[in-house]
């Protein structure tokens, strides 16, 4: 079950990131960098398929942003410090990533 989630996700990942370059136009008047933006984007995509590969049972109560220099921000709660920690090594050893601002708090489910 866990390496059909995980191929799953990798084929999600792979169609939806050339998807992303395609919908940037260099002329997008929106963002100033727009293939920054769909960089930041591919490396969040990343950790979210990594981190759903890991049944994290909090996984849901966790987002994940990137911003234009590599840096992955995880924000919300986990059940246990393990998890916290299980999700920021997998940020830290995502490719591209610069570094991880780590905003968890431990929080039981009711």
């Amino acid at each position: 079950m866990k390496a059909k989630l995980a191929i799953a996700g990798l084929i999600t990942c792979a169609f939806l990131v050339p998807a992303i370059g395609y919908a940037a136009d260099e002329h997008d008047t929106d963002r100033q960098h727009p293939k920054a933006f769909v960089k930041d984007s591919a490396i969040t995509m990343q950790v979210k398929t990594k981190l759903a590969a890991e049944h994290l049972g909090s996984l849901a109560k966790i987002r994940v942003d990137t911003d234009a220099n590599g840096m992955v921000w995880l924000r919300g709660t986990a059940r246990s410090q393990e998890q916290i920690d299980r999700a920021v090594s997998i940020a830290r050893h995502t490719e591209h990533v610069r570094g991880v601002n780590n905003q968890l708090t431990v929080k039981k489910d009711d």
